[in-house]
């Protein structure tokens, strides 16, 4: 049985994949435009919003959990632009 991660936990786990993203190591050959480089970003990017997803949704959620799981959505979409565009 999956383990049921709280509202919190799960928009600091989002913050973190972003920031791996932001930090992931570019490759020398083929800069930002290499697949596997961009394939490894976007999981990141993904994933982050993937964990926040539903947390608007939720009715145990509070406005404050609500507003940092949109926030979220935004700086995955801003580091998507940041990092690949």
């Amino acid at each position: 049985m999956t383990r049921l991660i709280p509202a919190a936990e799960r928009i600091s786990l989002a913050r973190e994949l972003i920031q791996k993203a932001r930090e992931y190591p570019v490759p020398a050959d083929g800069g930002k435009y290499d697949f596997s480089y961009i394939a490894q970003v976007k999981d990141f990017l993904r994933q982050a919003r993937d964990l926040v997803k539903f947390i608007p949704q939720s009715a145990g959620a509070s406005a404050e959990i609500k507003a940092d799981a949109a926030r979220i959505r935004q700086e995955a979409d801003q580091a998507d632009r940041e990092i690949l565009h």
